[in-house]
């Protein structure tokens, strides 16, 4: 990139595409090669200077997704970390939680070029530490974006570093053995009976790392998209999109399958079908590995963030655990298991995290819990999970509005005060009452207002949810 050319252009592209969590923009209008070498140097920057957690970097381990722009990015920001006299370790091709896997288990900082589940006209940036520590905003993401507009409104930091280097690394096998070492699967160590599982990678990461760990276990493997295409032939790689599990639960039925598995394109989140082809509510697996987990150490602290059904917390108590109720966001959550010794976290949006894989999130990991509580049970999974989410929900919905903060404030008014009513601001507000719950809180990069609403029952939850919603889409 010597020959890099600033512009004001690409100085306001930079402060549209580094978000709170995480860096996101449309390739190329948004997100070029330009930008992603500015990026890699100040991420590198950041990653040089001691920090209070010994942090003093040498290296940065980067992965990328099958996307058509990642390797052109990726290229990029290798060569602005190598340009700021940091190695390189590239992994290649990988999930988020491979990559979450080599900053752990390598004690490097790490950078995932991927979009998630983003259309595929969309990449982006996950940045972590050493350890998979997350970097947001206040962790140092500002920084890095104060140092790449640095380097654009430069052109090029000149200094008499010596440039740093690059070396590849394969770390599919080691990923694996870690992660049947957490939850070993059917039939790994002798346990559990065999199941048929179909798998929809929507030709994103799964299709690589699933090969890798499930021919370890005893399952019968129906594989929908494993081809890595980051066009997305066949539908987005976006389980939260009812639409795209449509494919899997045909294959469900048509194979009579024990369960179906849907991973979004970076291979973090995991969403589950059941063996009547149905979609078993995040909260319930992650009440389900919650329950697992609680086996392994008991009494353990869980963390659930305040969406999760009211079950999730419930079903922690009646198992002889402590749940923490968390706002929504992935740093937040890590952050937190981090300073709690949490042995688990689950968010409704189908992330889970595990104390012992660095707190980070895995889809592969929460896959492999589930398949080993269901090889070990005596009932299909629809039995199984029957229990666990009882009452009524509506699902997040989203609505654009001129001013999220006075939308926020007009629905506390309308509640606060009422009999048996409490209210709390933990992530914009919540309103809980005995029979009922929502919480309605601001999106922290469009102006769109976020509504969740759970009751006992459906027609509670509809009365509630439509009085919350007129309030939220009254004009003026």
């Amino acid at each position: 990139m010597r020959d890099l050319v600033s512009g004001a252009d690409r100085m306001t592209r930079l402060s549209r595409v580094v978000k709170s969590y995480d860096v996101r923009g449309l390739v190329p209008d948004e997100l070029d090669p330009v930008v992603a070498y500015a990026l890699g140097w100040g991420f590198a920057d950041l990653m040089a200077r001691p920090s209070p957690d010994g942090d003093a970097g040498r290296a940065v381990v980067l992965g990328r997704d099958m996307r058509t722009s990642s390797p052109a990015l990726a290229a990029a920001f290798a060569d602005g970390v190598c340009t700021r006299g940091l190695d390189v370790v590239d992994v290649g091709l990988a999930s988020s939680d491979l990559l979450y896997f080599a900053a752990g288990s390598l004690e490097l900082p790490g950078a995932m070029v991927t979009a998630s589940h983003n259309p595929a006209g969309w990449n982006g940036l996950k940045l972590c530490r050493s350890g998979a520590r997350p970097v947001g905003a206040a962790s140092g993401l500002d920084l890095v974006r104060r140092a790449a507009e640095r380097v654009l409104d430069t052109a090029q930091p000149l200094d008499d570093r010596p440039r740093g280097e690059t070396t590849r690394r394969d770390l599919r096998e080691a990923y694996a053995a870690c992660l049947l070492g957490l939850a070993p699967g059917p039939g790994h160590s002798g346990a559990g009976r065999p199941l048929r599982v179909v798998v929809d990678a929507g030709n994103g990461m799964a299709g690589l790392t699933v090969p890798a760990v499930f021919a370890r276990v005893d399952v019968d493997l129906v594989p929908l998209y494993f081809e890595l295409d980051g066009r997305f032939p066949h539908h987005d790689a976006n389980p939260l999109d009812p639409a795209t599990l449509r494919d899997l639960q045909a294959a469900v039925r048509r194979h009579r399958a024990d369960v179906g598995l849907a991973f979004d394109g970076d291979a973090d989140r995991c969403f589950v079908v059941d063996d009547q082809a149905g979609l078993v509510s995040p909260s319930a697996v992650a009440a389900l590995i919650a329950v697992e987990e609680l086996a392994r150490e008991p009494g353990a602290t869980i963390l659930h963030n305040l969406i999760c059904s009211r079950a999730l917390p419930e079903t922690i108590r009646a198992h002889g655990g402590r749940p923490v109720r968390t706002p929504v966001g992935h740093s937040v959550i890590k952050e937190l298991m981090g300073t709690s010794g949490a042995v688990f976290g689950g968010e409704h949006s189908g992330h889970f995290y595990f104390r012992d894989f660095w707190c980070a999130d895995s889809g592969l990991l929460a896959a492999l819990h589930v398949l080993g509580a269901l090889s070990r049970a005596d009932v299909p999974l629809s039995a199984l999970v029957r229990d666990l989410v009882p009452y009524a929900a509506s699902g997040e919905l989203n609505t654009v509005v001129s001013d999220p903060a006075v939308m926020v404030r007009a629905v506390e008014s309308a509640f606060a005060g009422q009999p048996g009513v409490e209210v709390d601001h933990l992530d914009g507000v919540s309103v809980q009452h005995a029979a009922w719950w929502f919480n309605v809180r601001p999106s922290g990069t469009e102006p769109v207002l976020r509504v969740n609403v759970e009751a006992r029952d459906s027609a509670m939850m509809a009365s509630v949810r439509d009085r919350v919603l007129d309030l939220v889409r009254r004009p003026g």
